[in-house]
């Protein structure tokens, strides 16, 4: 089973929390036990699960990621001038593989799966694969 999910991005660098939607699609699918997939197919964007308690760390991720990764126009030869976005996208990674025990994502406590984006805002999509067994 699989579904392609959109969303809008507001900022140049931005996390979103997209654990309602992965739980949702869970949960309409019926499966009760295997493996959910969420990939991005973005070049400058990625997908991470960290804390989802505290928008802090949010915060300051993206702050740290800036830090590594400036945005420095003129020094990069990529010619769109968003080299730091591809780097961000790179670390962060395209696609988180996440256990389904008793219907529902096996997360912590504190933990959410988030669509990272580095060169906003845009138009995005995410893929949702949720296999049994």
């Amino acid at each position: 089973m699989l579904t392609k999910e959109s969303l809008q991005t507001r900022e140049r660098d931005q996390m979103v929390d997209i654990t309602k939607s992965i739980d949702k699609y869970i949960q309409q699918s019926r499966v009760k036990d295997g493996m959910a997939i969420v990939y991005c197919p973005h070049t400058t964007a990625g997908i991470t699960i960290n804390e989802n308690a505290d928008p802090d760390v949010k915060h300051d991720m993206l702050m740290r990621w800036d830090e590594v990764y400036p945005w420095l126009h003129n020094q990069y030869r990529h010619m769109e001038g968003n080299s730091a976005s591809h780097l961000k996208a790179s670390t962060v990674g395209s696609s988180q593989t996440i256990i389904i025990k008793d219907g529902r994502l096996l997360l912590g406590t504190w933990q959410g799966v988030y669509f990272c984006e580095f060169d906003g805002p845009r138009h995005r999509t995410y893929y949702v694969k949720v296999i049994e067994g």
